[in-house]
């Protein structure tokens, strides 16, 4: 029996993809750690002659991520943004303002590696970097982002490779 050992994920390389799209929408260099909770209730079931309480999930709550130090290259990706927000007179603008998202991690060699999916996103924050001119750093882009569900998959490797 083979044991197949998975790389490590390095998590300083990823990519964002909107709706499937193969064009890349932005690259960020930080992203809040993505999380998932499971309200569960307790109880005994009928058949358990033991007493033991059982664990039942009644409700999945997800945190919003935030996607910090980054660049949106992608003017429809900027658009979406922003219809999700206000306008001088109006409130949001856009229908279809739930998109699917995906957060695409990098090998050394700049190949997909795991890529986690994230349902019904809707930014729920922007954020530009400071405009200081005496500094010389790169002005970055932040998004926080409400989501209702996340799938998890990686990229097969191909034979000999990483």
């Amino acid at each position: 029996m083979e044991i197949v050992y998975p790389d490590p994920i390095q998590s300083f390389r990823f990519l964002i993809k909107v709706d499937g799209d193969e064009t890349v929408s932005a690259a960020f260099t930080g992203c809040s750690g993505i999380r998932m909770e499971v309200e569960t209730l307790q109880a005994r079931s009928g058949s358990d002659l033991r007493g033991v309480r059982d664990y039942t999930p009644v409700l999945t709550r997800y945190e919003p991520v935030t996607l910090r130090r980054g660049v949106v290259g992608d003017y429809d990706f900027l658009d979406w943004i922003f219809a999700a927000s206000a306008r001088e007179y109006t409130g949001p603008s856009g229908k279809d303002l739930r998109r699917t998202l995906e957060i695409i991690t990098l090998n050394d060699l700049g190949k997909p590696g795991v890529i986690w999916t994230l349902k019904d996103a809707l930014p729920i924050g922007y954020e530009v970097a400071e405009l200081d001119g005496s500094r010389s750093e790169v002005l970055t882009e932040s998004l926080t982002l409400a989501y209702t569900g996340i799938r998890r998959r990686a990229e097969k490797r191909t034979q000999g490779g990483p």
